[in-house]
Formats: structure tokens, sequence, C-alpha cells
């Protein structure tokens, strides 16, 4: 797996700032939009196990084949091009980053993210992109738990759940998904918040010294101000950064 560089404008100092959360909880659209203000990279760790999955589907593997899909995760050819705005995502030379957002893909990542093969496979990989980036924001299920536990700053996000199939429904439509429905969507959701919780490797927790975040009645900019705010507290950025980053060119 390749990584592709942030650009000659990242800054040299390294700063972790991890955000975890259910699925629908805006951890996404916050990271994004948290790394563009910042001007750093921004790493959506999801993206990868939804391509690896996709291209088990692709090779036709038993989802539930653990020496199969490890020997994948590992020789997988697929990269990850890492922005302050996006990630796009390639397998075997193709784009896909839209692909890998599809229902069918949705529908089998549970399996391939309860595999404990290829989610050490997927950590490490995250590891190194970290090393070599230096500064990102990261999110996904077990970023401050698992990835990161000694990360600068560790969010955590939620909100209900029917605030989260909401957005979830929306998103999907956004991206062409004609086909989905609101009730389909909260009981995928319903399901993978069952087996993020209960699995036995890396279970969706909030990670310890992680600030909280109930998304539900907050729009994004409002999550990312709270964000911002503590990164300053916490003396990760200064103030004429968090002045920048909460200026109206970058709303």
């Amino acid at each position: 797996m390749a990584v592709g560089d942030a650009g000659s404008g990242a800054r040299t100092a390294k700063m972790i700032v991890t955000i975890d959360g259910p699925a629908g909880s805006g951890k996404s659209t916050a990271a994004r939009k948290l790394a563009a203000r910042l001007h750093i990279p921004y790493l959506d760790t999801g993206a990868m196990y939804r391509v690896v999955t996709l291209a088990a589907l692709e090779d036709g593997l038993d989802l539930g084949d653990e020496s199969a899909l490890y020997a994948l995760a590992v020789g997988a050819p697929f990269e990850l091009d890492c922005r302050p705005t996006h990630v796009r995502v390639t397998l075997r030379g193709q784009d896909v980053t839209e692909e890998i957002r599809s229902m069918r893909v949705n529908d089998s990542t549970p399996y391939i993210a309860a595999s404990p093969g290829v989610r050490q496979v997927l950590v490490d990989k995250q590891r190194d992109i970290a090393r070599r980036l230096g500064r990102l924001v990261t999110e996904g299920r077990d970023q401050g738990s698992v990835a990161f536990p000694e990360a600068d700053m560790k969010f955590f996000l939620t909100a209900s759940l029917e605030k989260r199939a909401e957005r979830r429904y929306h998103e999907l439509l956004a991206e062409g998904n004609e086909d989905v429905t609101l009730a389909g969507v909260l009981d995928n959701l319903r399901r993978r918040d069952l087996t993020d919780a209960a699995r036995s490797v890396a279970p969706l927790v909030e990670p310890a010294g992680a600030v909280r975040i109930d998304t539900t009645h907050l729009s994004i900019q409002q999550v990312v101000e709270q964000m911002i705010g503590h990164l300053r507290c916490a003396g990760l950025i200064s103030a004429a950064e968090a002045a920048d980053a909460s200026s109206p060119a970058h709303a």
C-alpha cells in the first residue's frame, strides 16, 4: 500500500489528532473539516477496511476465511492519497473512492473489520502513514484506543441512532445510491453498533482521555469549533493558528 504526500505546505512538527465514534456520528466530516482548517492531512481509516472488503468481494473470498482475509490485507494493491480535504482510494490501479461507499460494501465491511489479522495489518499501515506524514487528523473506531493511544489529542463523537441514520441516508443518496431506504440504513447501523461493540478485537469504545462530543444537535461547524478550542487549550496550536482556522475563509 502506498500513501500520498500532503505536499510541501505541511508543517514539520508532529501532531496526531484522533477522532473515533460510531457510523453517522459525524466523525468523517469533522475530520475532513478539521484537517482542512489546520492544513494537515486527513486519514479515513474506514476507507482502508472498505477497500479490503471490495477486494475480497471482487476476488470471491469467503468473508469468514481468516487466513485468506489476512493474506489479502497484506498483499492487496491499494493506495490512499491523504489530503487535508479528502482521501482518494485506488485498488489495482482503479479509483474506487466512490465504489467503496456502496451498500454492497457497507453490508460486508463488518466481517472484514472483525478479522483480527486484517485489523493488525491495517493498524500497522495506519501507524506507518502517521510516521511518514508527521501531522494528521485520523478517524475511525479504534484510533485513540488501539492505533494511537498516545495521540496528542483524542476526540470521541457520538449522536442518537436516529440522527446518525438520517445523516448516513442523505450521504448515500448524495453519492448516487438511489436504492437505499432510511429504514434500511437504520437497520444497518443498529447491526453495526452491536457488531462493533461486541467484537473481541478492538471493540468500539470511548478512548481513555478522549474529549466526548455529542453531535446530535450540533452543526458540523460547531463541532469543529469545539475541537479547535480544545486543541488551543491543550497548547497544540497557537492562538494565531486557532484564529486562522476559525476565520470566515475556512468556514
